[in-house]
């Protein structure tokens, strides 16, 4: 699958159809951000059940704003609607597979229950 980029207008709409969505948020004059797209278009191309999601912070500042986005490149995790993973910083290959392992992996009921639990 390829990346898609992701705006004001289709973020919600992305997170919410889709049962697992990785989004990183990045800029054209971050280096590491440059470094790390590579590695998530890589991820990407061998995933076909997640939906790989790209922020232009220059672009979508507003998005990037509500997102508390201070740091980039920042990857975020999204299962069933939820956020349930954001880590600034660019990740190896190797580790971005092992997350994607472990998101699909993650237990939603649990982590619902937990978040009625925390109401």
């Amino acid at each position: 699958m390829t990346t898609v980029e992701l705006t004001e207008a289709n973020f919600a709409s992305t997170i919410h159809s889709s049962p697992m969505v990785l989004v990183d948020f990045w800029a054209s004059w971050c280096g590491p951000c440059r470094n790390f797209a590579p590695i998530f278009d890589g991820a990407a191309a061998g995933e076909q059940d997640v939906v790989f999601g790209k922020v232009d912070t220059e672009a979508q500042q507003g998005l990037a704003a509500a997102a508390q986005i201070t740091s980039i490149p920042t990857l975020m995790a999204f299962k069933d609607g939820i956020l349930v993973h954001s880590q600034p910083g660019a990740l190896d290959a190797n580790a971005l597979e092992s997350l994607i392992s472990q998101l699909k992996n993650l237990d939603m009921t649990r982590v619902k229950a937990e978040m009625e639990a925390a109401k």
